[in-house]
């Protein structure tokens, strides 16, 4: 699947913006711009309840299930969910989705000028 993920970016001019647990680690090391989101498995936990697939099952219990998850993942040989050590970890558990994608946002816009200002620095 990773080579599909890059393949996908690829086609789309090498610029996207993809999510994922191994996503700055494994499929794309070398992004200019890594956001490692978190938020407090509680809030985690009551963002999912709304979801389809945790239907039925209360905050405790998907609290649960998102430790056992994210236990497994970091865990794993292949492809481990982990922060990059270039990524800007972003605590989402007081934000709404509208400040995430702004942060995000103004987080590209400051890599583009700091890429900007050192092109310019070297003459190019």
């Amino acid at each position: 699947i990773v080579e599909m993920q890059r393949d996908w970016v690829r086609q789309r001019g090498g610029s996207a913006v993809v999510e994922g647990r191994d996503i700055g680690t494994v499929v794309f090391p070398a992004a200019p711009v890594k956001a490692f989101l978190t938020a407090a498995p509680e809030i985690r936990a009551a963002r999912r309840a709304g979801d389809a697939e945790a239907a039925g099952l209360e905050v405790p219990e998907i609290v649960a299930d998102l430790r056992r998850r994210d236990h497994a993942d970091s865990t794993r040989k292949a492809s481990p969910l982990r922060k990059a050590d270039d990524a800007v970890e972003i605590d989402t558990s007081a934000m709404g989705i509208d400040e995430v994608v702004a942060t995000i946002v103004d987080l590209v816009a400051e890599r583009r000028s700091e890429a900007d200002a050192a092109e310019e620095a070297g003459g190019g």
